[in-house]
Order: C-alpha cells, then structure tokens, then sequence
C-alpha cells in the first residue's frame, strides 16, 4: 500500500512539475499566433502567422541579432572553459597560501550587483578601446562566466586523482594522450555542465551587453526587451520561443550526454 501511495506521489509529482513547465510555454504559443486576443476569452478569436513570418523575414533584425547571440554565447563559452580548466586543476590539487581567499574572489563577481560590476567593466574597457565591439561585450561575459566554471570544474578535477595521470605518464603517454585518455574522460560531466552554464549565462545577458555593446552590438535579448516594450504582444512571444530553443536545446543536449555517461 505504502509503495503504490508513493508511486501515485512521485507521478503526481512529474505531473505538475511538468505542468508549471509547459502551460506558460503553451500560452507563449497562442499569444505567437493569435491576432485579436481579448479578455476574458480563453482563446484567441483570429490567428495569424504575422509574428512568425515577422521574425523569420531575410529585412528584419531577428535573424542578426540571433546569430549575433550565438556568435557571442559559442564565444564566451569557448573563452570561458580555456580559462577555467587550468584555474580549477590548480584549486582542486594544490594546496597554497591564500586559497580561501582566491575561492572567495572568484564568487565576487557572482555576489556583486551586476550594475556595479559592468559600470566599473565600462570604464575600464573605455580606456581600452573595447566598448561598442563584439570581443569587448564577450569579454565583459566572461565576468559572471568564468566563477561558474572554475567552481564546476573544480569539483571534477577535485574527484580525480592526479596519480592517475602519474601511471599513464610513467606507461609512456605523452601530455596530450594523458589529457585525452585520462583526464578529460574524467571530467567530461563536469566539463560539459561547466561549458552549457557559460553558454546559458552568456545567451541571457541583457544590461552587460546593452552597456558595453553601446546599441550597436545588437543581440536577440535586446531585441526582445525592445517590442516587449513597444507592445506588439504576438512578436514578442515568437521572439520569446525563438530565444528559449537554443537554451532548451543546450540544456537537453547536457542532460542527455550524463544520463549516457551513467
């Protein structure tokens, strides 16, 4: 009795979890295609395709913007995990002076209001020459990037013993065997999540990137909070799904390559 109650539990469980996942998803949907939707009708009263051939239209800015975000997030991702492997090695095998506090300052950026962080990154990049350009907006990513995949991969690395990489080193293997054969299998879960944080933390930045791309550095986040505000509810929520696909996709892409990896 006690295992079916459980069982009911658990599937009730899925049922509405699933539920608060998909019903917004849903109504994002019919407010995509609906042309007159009034309250209080449960449904709209005309349909259109007009959001959607909108947002897949060669003249308009959609497409730009998204391939202007993938280019930044691929980007950022690519910097991000480069940076973060040889940082989370060190943490996670070498003991030092001062290793709390590097720990700490790695979650600063994290803890600081994004505000202050990108207005003190704005001046800086000023002096620099790095504002209004795409390298500059995917460096100022790197800031709220490079925490998550240092501390992600800090954690693989602190799961694998580094005699492992001693044995295969002392059977003959050279450095980039050793990498390919012993520690990258090893980490790959971590790495993987490590690398899908920086590219989901990266597609989503809207006040970093409006303020070091200046307006001309135009990714699909700007472009959605734009007609959000002008009102055209049906663009917005074809923009909404378009932004939400190559998330969703990532997010899957992960949680499939771990489950295999099982």
């Amino acid at each position: 009795m006690d295992v079916a109650v459980a069982k009911y539990g658990r599937r009730l469980a899925m049922v509405a979890i699933s539920g608060l996942a998909v019903i917004p998803l849903l109504l994002l949907v019919m407010r995509s295609f609906a042309q007159r939707w009034f309250w209080p009708t449960l449904l709209p009263s005309a349909w259109s395709l007009r959001a959607w051939q909108y947002a897949f239209s060669p003249t308009a800015e959609i497409l730009p913007a998204l391939a202007t975000s993938l280019s930044i997030a691929l980007l950022v991702t690519l910097l991000a995990v480069l940076v973060a492997l040889p940082a989370a090695r060190v943490l996670a095998w070498q003991e030092f002076r001062g290793k709390r506090a590097v720990i700490f300052a790695l979650l600063l950026p994290v803890l600081t209001p994004p505000l202050a962080a990108t207005m003190g990154v704005h001046a800086l990049f000023l002096r620099y020459g790095l504002t209004d350009m795409l390298l500059g907006v995917a460096l100022s990513h790197l800031i709220a990037t490079v925490p998550y995949a240092t501390l992600m991969l800090t954690g693989s690395f602190s799961r694998l013993d580094p005699d492992y990489e001693a044995q295969a080193r002392t059977l003959g293997a050279n450095h980039f065997s050793v990498l390919r054969y012993v520690t990258f299998p090893a980490i790959a879960p971590g790495l993987a999540v490590a690398a899908s944080f920086a590219f989901l933390i990266s597609w989503s930045q809207y006040l970093t990137t409006l303020l070091i791309g200046g307006g001309r550095i135009v990714t699909l986040p700007l472009t959605l909070v734009s007609f959000q505000r002008g009102g055209d509810e049906a663009i917005a929520a074809a923009l909404s799904l378009v932004f939400l696909a190559p998330a969703a996709a990532v997010a899957f892409s992960v949680a499939r390559f771990l489950r295999e990896g099982k």
